[in-house]
C-alpha cells in the first residue's frame, strides 16, 4: 500500500521514472523509523488526559478515607495450561513443526491490598466442576479458592 501511494505521489509531483521497490520501501522504513508491531491491548479506549484529570480529581479525593491496608486490587489472566512452545531453536537443515494448539485454559485471579501485607487467595476458574487433578486434596492449605464455569 505504501508502495502505490508512493507510486502515485511520484505521478502527481512529476516524477516518471520512479520505481517504488521493496528495496526502496525497506530503505523509507529504516529511514523513517517504522517498524511492523502486533496490535494488542485497549490503549486507545481512552484519551490519557481524562485519565490523568480522573486520578488526580476524582480518585485522590476517593482514595483519602482510606488507608493502605483497605485498599485491593486485583487482576485477571488466561493460563493456557496444555499449550506447547511455539518457538524453538533448531539447526537450519532442519525442518521444525508442530501442531495444532490446544485452547484448553484456566482464568487465574491475583489480588492484594495496597501496601502489600494482605495477600487474596488465588481464584482459579476452571470448566469442571469437580477435576480430578483436586481430587483428596484440601485447596486451602495452597491458598487457592476454586470455581467452575463452562466458558472459564
Amino acid at each position: 500500500m505504501i508502495r502505490e501511494k508512493a507510486k502515485w505521489f511520484a505521478e502527481k509531483i512529476g516524477i516518471n521514472n520512479f520505481k517504488a521497490s521493496f528495496v526502496w520501501l525497506d530503505k523509507f522504513r529504516v529511514r523513517h523509523d517504522i517498524s511492523f508491531k502486533v496490535i494488542c491491548g485497549e490503549s486507545a479506549d481512552v484519551k490519557e488526559i481524562d485519565c490523568l484529570e480522573w486520578t488526580n480529581n476524582v480518585l485522590t479525593g476517593l482514595l483519602e478515607n482510606y488507608s493502605e491496608e483497605n485498599i485491593f486490587n486485583d487482576d485477571e489472566t488466561g493460563l493456557f495450561h496444555k499449550c506447547t512452545p511455539d518457538k524453538s531453536m533448531a539447526f537450519k537443515s532442519e525442518s521444525c513443526q508442530g501442531g495444532k494448539r490446544s485452547k484448553d485454559r484456566v482464568t487465574v485471579i491475583i489480588g492484594s491490598n495496597m501496601n502489600g501485607s494482605e495477600k487474596l487467595p488465588l481464584l482459579l476458574i476452571g470448566k469442571s466442576k469437580n477435576p480430578r487433578c483436586f481430587r483428596n486434596v484440601n485447596l486451602h492449605n495452597f491458598y487457592l479458592k476454586y470455581e467452575h464455569n463452562k466458558i472459564a
